[in-house]
């Protein structure tokens, strides 16, 4: 060996300054660059093609350890098999075996963050992290999620299944999209535990039997014409707001984001951009004459139609239901509202509306998607006629 290929001992590998390689036998061999920095490599031979493996640094391994790692290295040379293919696999391995062990509670983290931006408000995203930390946390959001089973989830549904089914049925949902999204992720496989048809069904209640599903209460559509002529004399935004709610068969939600930026006075015509729909598709609302003469009597102090005291931000939620209970009429709700209108369609003499027309009033998809491919229009010319209808029944027939 040459001054640079000395036969290496643990006292020499300290001494060793100059930049070059310094080799120990059997293909290890100690590299000194030209900054100092000192580490050992492992050169071999196989197929007719020389190749260098890092073994580390001086700083951290040994002489000892790295000839044992040379000596593995020769090892796997000797069943044909190349030691830096090996090593690479060694660490994706290892790589897989830390992602699986990724917990319910990170994976839970990384779904609500990637769906965070479809989600139309922030309330939403808090109500799935507090139902989820409140009941399944606490039984297994600390374990990897790979080992999340039928059992666990049972355990966190069951004390709650049939006390608050509702909110049960929805961490449910909750949790099932969880784990699809952590088996896409790879980091579990086989089936989903908290699906329900064919598996969850055969150990829990139906939730339709325990907690029955019921509409919103709702003004008998009769009574309309009496009621209305009760509201137009409330005074304020959330009264003026409710009486657009029942001329627009209108969510809340819609009447109260509403801007003056949406609303076409002159054709009459109020346009819900996508973002603020329900079904993430935009509406057309025919205004009739009567939501026509609302909004002119409506002041323009602010970018919202119904706009909360500052004039800056839209009527609370609760502003339209305090309406309702300041007319002593806690027995029915606002979204209620949609329901009367929808039975006044269906049921009210002389109505010659078809059903299409009627649910594109609501904003409602066609349950038939065959026939919902084929109806692409909003049927707005009919809806008009529609809306303007309804609007005479509920301004003039008082008492009815």
């Amino acid at each position: 060996m040459g001054a640079n290929s000395k036969k290496l001992s643990a006292i020499l590998v300290c001494k060793l300054g100059s930049p070059g390689h310094y080799g120990d036998g059997e293909g290890l061999w100690l590299q000194i660059s030209g900054t100092g920095s000192k580490s050992w490599v492992f050169r071999f031979t196989l197929a007719g093609r020389s190749r260098e493996m890092g073994l580390g640094s001086l700083n951290a391994v040994t002489l000892a350890i790295a000839r044992e790692r040379a000596r593995e290295c020769r090892l796997l040379l000797s069943e044909g098999k190349d030691p830096i293919v090996a090593r690479d696999a060694s660490r994706t391995a290892s790589a897989l075996t830390a992602a699986r062990c990724k917990t319910f509670d990170q994976c839970a983290a990384a779904y609500i963050g990637a769906h965070r931006a479809s989600w139309k408000n922030a309330k939403h995203a808090a109500q799935w992290k507090t139902s989820l930390a409140t009941y399944a946390s606490p039984v297994f959001g600390a374990l990897p999620v790979s080992e999340v089973d039928t059992d666990l989830v049972v355990r966190a549904l069951r004390p709650i299944w049939e006390t608050k089914t509702e909110t049960a049925t929805r961490l449910r949902g909750r949790i099932e999209s969880i784990l699809d999204w952590a088996a896409v992720s790879k980091y579990r496989q086989g089936d989903n535990p908290v699906r329900w048809r064919g598996h969850l069904e055969n150990l829990l209640a139906s939730p339709n039997k325990i907690a029955p599903v019921t509409n919103f209460p709702a003004l008998p559509w009769r009574e309309m014409g009496e009621f209305m002529a009760q509201l137009v004399l409330r005074e304020g935004a959330a009264a003026r707001a409710v009486q657009f709610v029942i001329l627009t068969a209108c969510r809340s939600g819609e009447v109260r984001g509403a801007t003056w930026s949406e609303i076409d006075m002159g054709a009459k015509l109020w346009t819900i951009p996508a973002k603020r729909m329900k079904a993430g598709k935009e509406h057309r609302v025919p205004l009739s004459d009567a939501a026509i003469d609302l909004l002119q009597k409506v002041p323009r102090d602010s970018a919202f139609v119904f706009s909360g005291r500052s004039h800056k931000t839209a009527l609370s939620d609760m502003s339209l239901t305090a309406v309702l209970r300041r007319m002593g009429r806690g027995d029915i709700t606002v979204h209620g509202f949609r329901s009367v209108f929808r039975d006044w369609c269906a049921e009210a003499e002389g109505n010659s509306f078809s059903r299409e027309v009627c649910e594109h009033a609501l904003a409602h998809s066609l349950p038939d998607k065959v026939e919902a491919a084929y109806r692409r229009g909003d049927l707005l010319d009919k809806r008009i006629l529609l809306m303007e209808a309804w609007a005479q029944y509920c301004v003039t027939n008082v008492d009815r």
